[in-house]
C-alpha cells in the first residue's frame, strides 16, 4: 500500500494486464479489489450492452429520515435495496446520488453522498435505481472530464456514448494472475535505465511540489500513446482545483487532449478535495472502470494513474467516522483499558 503514496501508476491493460503482479497480500475491502482489478489476467469481465438494459429504475421509494454529514438514513416501506445500490434524491435541482452502505434494520438503510447534502430535509423523497453507480465507458470519454457519477464537469456538453459501465465488479481470483514479467520501455532513459517499469505492475512516484511529478505522468502518458498506441486514464482522488486545472491544460496545450478531433489518448476522473468524502472514496474506481472498458472491449494498453491512494484511504476513513459503516461497536476502535481497583 506504502507503494502508492503520492502519483502512483499502474499498467491495467490487455498485455499489460495479461503479465500483471499481485496487490499487497494483507491489503482488503475496496483497496483489495482496487488493486487486484487492476492486475487481472483476464477475470472480472464485463456484460457491457446487458448492463444498458439491466439498469432500469427499480419501484422501490423511500424517504430520508437522518442526515449525518455526507451520510443518509433512507427508510423503505417495501422493497429494500442492496448494498452498493444506487439512490437518486427527488426534489432537487442538481443530481444527487446515494450509495447504500449498511442495512439498519427496520426498512432502514444508511448511504453514503456522492456530492453535498445541504438542502436535505427529513422525508424527502429517494428512489432507488435498481442497480450501482453507473458510468459512460467507451472512445467518447477520451480528452474529457467526469466526476464520481460519470457526469461531464468540463463544459463541453454530455457525453454521448451508448455503453455504460457499473463501478463495482468483482476482483479476480488468484489464479486468474499472471506471474510472467516483461519491462514496459517508456521511452525515458533514466527510468528504464534505473528504474524500469514491469507491465502489469503498479509503481509509486514519490517527490516534493515542484519536482517535476506532473512532468513525468505528461511524458509517461505522451510516450505510451505515441510507442504502443494505448490509451491513458487520470484519476484524480482529492485533486487540489488548480492542480487539477492546471493538468487539463497542459494536455491541451502538449496534443495529448485534442479538442478538435477525437485523437485524445488521456481520460480524466475527478473527486476533488472540496468534494464529500463519498465521492473521493468512489472516483478511483470511477477512473479504473474507464480503464477496464479499453482493455476488455477494445483490447488497448492502458496506464492509470492514481493521485492518490492515500487520499482514497483517509477518504475512506472520513465516512466511518461520520457513521457510514461504523457498527455499534468495532474492535479496530481501540478503547482505554482501565484496571480495576484492588482494594
Amino acid at each position: 500500500m506504502l507503494g502508492f503514496v503520492g502519483r502512483c501508476s499502474a499498467a491495467v491493460a490487455s498485455p499489460l494486464l495479461r503479465r500483471g503482479a499481485l496487490g499487497p497480500a494483507g491489503a482488503s475491502g475496496p483497496l483489495r479489489d482496487l488493486l487486484l482489478r487492476g492486475a487481472a489476467a483476464g477475470g472480472a469481465r464485463r456484460d457491457y450492452a446487458a448492463q444498458v438494459a439491466a439498469a432500469k429504475p427499480g419501484v422501490a421509494t423511500g424517504r430520508i429520515v437522518a442526515v449525518i454529514g455526507a451520510v443518509v438514513d433512507v427508510q423503505f416501506d417495501e422493497g429494500l435495496p442492496p448494498i452498493l445500490n444506487a439512490l437518486e434524491v427527488q426534489g432537487r435541482d442538481s443530481r444527487l446520488v446515494l450509495e447504500v452502505a449498511q442495512h439498519l434494520g427496520e426498512n432502514t438503510v444508511r448511504t453514503i453522498a456522492m456530492d453535498g447534502t445541504e438542502g436535505l430535509v427529513r422525508g424527502q423523497k429517494v428512489l432507488d435505481s435498481g442497480a450501482p453507480i453507473r458510468i459512460p465507458v467507451g472512445p467518447e470519454t477520451l480528452g474529457r472530464i467526469m466526476n464520481v457519477i460519470g457526469e461531464p464537469i468540463d463544459e463541453r456538453g454530455p457525453i454521448t456514448t451508448k455503453q455504460f459501465a457499473a463501478i463495482h465488479a468483482e476482483a479476480p481470483e488468484f489464479v486468474e494472475m499472471s506471474v510472467e514479467q516483461e519491462i514496459l520501455v517508456t521511452g525515458i532513459k533514466v527510468v528504464d535505465l534505473l528504474a524500469p517499469y514491469a507491465k502489469g505492475g503498479k509503481i509509486g512516484l514519490f517527490g516534493g511540489a515542484g519536482v517535476g511529478k506532473t512532468v513525468l505522468i505528461m511524458e509517461l502518458i505522451n510516450n505510451v500513446a505515441k510507442a504502443h498506441g494505448g490509451y491513458s486514464v487520470f484519476a484524480g482522488v482529492g485533486e487540489r482545483t488548480r492542480e487539477g486545472n492546471d493538468l487539463y491544460h497542459e494536455m491541451i496545450e502538449s496534443g495529448v487532449i485534442n479538442l478538435k478531433d477525437t485523437t485524445s489518448k488521456v481520460a480524466l476522473v475527478y473527486g476533488q478535495m472540496n468534494e464529500p468524502p463519498g465521492a473521493r472514496a468512489r472516483v478511483a474506481l470511477t477512473g479504473l472502470t474507464v480503464a477496464e472498458y479499453f482493455r476488455d472491449q477494445e483490447g488497448q494498453d492502458v496506464l492509470l494513474f492514481i493521485d492518490n491512494i492515500f487520499r482514497f484511504t483517509q477518504a475512506g476513513s472520513e465516512v466511518w467516522w461520520q457513521g457510514g459503516t461504523r457498527e455499534p461497536w468495532s474492535p479496530a476502535q481501540p478503547e482505554w483499558q482501565v484496571p480495576w481497583p484492588m482494594g
